[in-house]
């Protein structure tokens, strides 16, 4: 177990990041990334909500409009090679990125693959189930299927929102430890550079390519 996460107030935002915030985003070597769809298919379901935190536990929520196509500063922030981007199932926050915003993001790690590469003590690999682990903490995931197309958003989606992420950073260290004792960080190295490929063929609709 490992110390408790400080509580994060996020700071909200129109359509993209500050030029202040997109700064200070732009001056750190770790972003932790989620996001909030109105469903799971990109080409029907609306990207709502774009969650950022850093380093140093400044945590952004920026609501994406109506038709929006681009948000240049958090693509700028994503496509930036030099920043590790950390999701947890990030196939699904990248195709959406992609396929609503036109961001190509790089330089991913995915919790979910690195808990699955490292923890095969279980078949459990939720943020809840890592986060309980790991901190000691229940994350409260009530909020996880609302309206985040709403104008809006409550204070408990900003809440749930920001829990999202503020984990992220730490569990990427935690697990990153742990695939390297194990001898399996190369895999999951591996799997991180592939996802951006697995992420256009989605879009594509043909993820089943590997199957007989």
């Amino acid at each position: 177990m490992t110390q408790k996460q400080s509580k994060i107030r996020p700071t909200l935002f129109q359509a993209d990041l500050s030029s202040e915030i997109f700064q200070e985003y732009a001056n750190d070597d770790h972003l932790a990334v989620d996001c909030e769809m109105m469903g799971l298919n990109p080409r029907r379901d609306r990207l709502c909500v774009i969650q950022i935190c850093d380093s140093k536990n400044k945590a952004s929520l920026v609501q994406i409009l109506p038709g929006q196509k681009s948000a240049p500063n958090i693509q700028a922030l994503f496509e930036n090679s030099k920043i590790t981007k950390i999701f947890h199932f990030g196939r699904m926050d990248l195709t959406f990125l992609n396929a609503r915003l036109g961001i190509h993001t790089n330089s991913v790690f995915c919790t979910k693959i690195a808990s699955k590469l490292a923890r095969t003590y279980t078949d459990r690999h939720g943020l809840k189930e890592l986060v309980k682990e790991f901190f000691d903490e229940m994350l409260d995931k009530g909020k996880q299927s609302s309206d985040w197309g709403k104008k809006i958003l409550t204070k408990e989606q900003m809440e749930y929102a920001a829990n999202d992420v503020r984990y992220l950073i730490s569990l990427k260290h935690i697990l990153t430890d742990m695939l390297a004792r194990e001898g399996r960080l190369d895999y999951a190295e591996k799997c991180f550079q592939f996802l951006p490929t697995l992420v256009e063929l989605d879009i594509l609709e043909m993820s089943e390519i590997f199957e007989h």
